[in-house]
């Protein structure tokens, strides 16, 4: 999808909806992989449909998994062996350029692989160590970054080996995830300051014991996964919660209600911390009937909060802030600098422009609040930028993104459901226009 600007639009009112919103990225992806090395083929219901996890399908494909794609579900075939001689565009997309080089490990020949520019600054040392260590030929380029080669072997052996996933949980979730199918399984350490985004992890290793591998981690940043075969499941993806996670702050920021049905009761998902923070904003949120619904008070408190857990919710908990009633800081986020961009500087940079007090610190910002007006904002090609930069628009005039084509990463059809969302609050409303549209205000 090309580059495309986008005036994020007011909200003439305050936002009253019901919002669906599509599969967990995070979810499909793993599903994606843990079918890909199953004993038979599984269906996923419910799947994403989006660049990453497009890009994952067709890394998979690449190395010989078939995946038949109807309207509502894909059927995913695993190969004898993943086949080697080919290139894998990895994108943006995290999980493929962490995810998909464990599996080439395991194929008959070399896989090399590539991405979008940013994506060749993104942090890999770890993975490829790793890898390295448990006895694949890894070649890079420039670097250890994208580009690089995995020259795999289908008998690896495994063993034990030790990383630093401070900067990313995904390079965990990576060796845990083909853990199994090593002759002598795998146990992985982390020795180095607290792995980010636990729950990512916690999803891994669950969506692993569905399908009957043994996962031991009783032990701090220690995990065992014995070897043996991993059992086909049949799965409905699980909506995603963070990107959700704009739309109910919507509600927060504007003195509104918005309900996101099919939240699910009990979840790993990180996106699923957006309740509690909302809340300590000052929203109230309730879960009644599978269904998720924030509502908006009269104030919205500065916080201190620590993301580590759900550091992916960042951009929108920061403009979120940016409308508080006092300074907020946030942290445990240090390691967010290596995610599609720099997103500490990206914030620190964009909420300046609109008038915010921002000061970086070493592990995440300090919100002051005080909105002078709209500016362009600029998404580095981040969705979750993007997200941010929609969420301010709806109160602040004239919040342009330079890209809202970036979101089409994990939710192609954001524009339309935030609009929707806009005009499904004019029809239902019955109040007078929103203050931050009257002068007088």
């Amino acid at each position: 999808m090309p580059n495309s600007s986008w005036t994020a639009p007011l909200a003439p009112v305050p936002i009253h909806a019901t919002v669906s919103v599509p599969g967990s990225k995070s979810e499909t992806n793993r599903a994606l992989v843990l079918a890909a090395l199953a004993d038979r083929p599984s269906v996923i219901t419910g799947g994403l449909e989006a660049r990453d996890t497009a890009l994952m399908r067709d890394a998979l494909r690449a190395l010989g998994v078939t995946i038949v794609e109807t309207e509502d579900h894909w059927q995913v075939s695993p190969p004898e062996t993943f086949r080697g001689g080919v290139t894998i565009d990895c994108g943006l997309a995290g999980t493929v350029m962490r995810f998909v080089p464990a599996l080439a490990a395991l194929a008959d020949g070399p896989v090399r692989f590539v991405g979008d520019p940013q994506a060749e600054v993104r942090p890999m040392a770890p993975l490829l160590d790793a890898l390295t260590a448990l006895g694949v030929e890894v070649v890079v380029e420039r670097g250890p970054h994208l580009p690089f080669t995995v020259h795999g072997a289908p008998d690896l052996r495994g063993g034990a080996v030790t990383i630093d996933a401070s900067t990313s949980s995904q390079y965990v979730s990576a060796l845990l995830l083909v853990g199994a199918r090593l002759s002598g399984g795998l146990e992985l350490r982390h020795a180095g300051p607290p792995v980010p985004s636990l729950p990512h992890i916690a999803m891994t290793t669950q969506m692993l014991r569905e399908r009957g591998v043994d996962v031991d981690e009783t032990e701090p940043d220690r995990w065992r996964v014995e070897p043996g075969a991993l059992a086909a499941r049949d799965v409905v993806v699980e909506p995603d919660l963070s990107n959700a996670a704009p739309f109910l702050a919507a509600a927060a920021i504007t003195g509104g209600m918005v309900t996101v049905p099919r939240w699910p009761a009990q979840t790993v998902q990180p996106g699923d911390d957006i309740r509690g923070i909302l809340q300590s904003f000052g929203a109230e949120v309730t879960w009644f009937q599978d269904a998720l619904t924030v509502r908006g008070t009269d104030h919205l408190h500065g916080v201190e909060l620590d993301l580590r857990r759900a550091s992916e919710l960042t951009p929108v908990v920061a403009a979120v802030a940016a409308l508080a009633d006092s300074t907020s800081h946030l942290h445990g986020v240090g390691h967010i600098r290596g995610h599609e961009t720099d997103r500490l500087a990206a914030l620190d940079a964009e909420l300046s422009a609109v008038g915010v007090g921002v000061t970086q610190e070493q592990d995440g910002l300090t919100i002051h609040p005080k909105l002078l007006g709209g500016a362009s904002w600029r998404t580095y090609a981040d969705h979750r930028m993007a997200q941010a930069g929609a969420l301010l628009g709806l109160v602040v005039p004239e919040v342009e993104l330079d890209d809202v084509s970036c979101t089409a990463k994990t939710m192609p059809e954001f524009v339309e459901l935030w609009t929707r969302m806009i005009e499904d609050s004019v029809t239902r409303s019955e109040t007078a226009p929103a203050p931050w549209l009257d002068p007088r205000a």
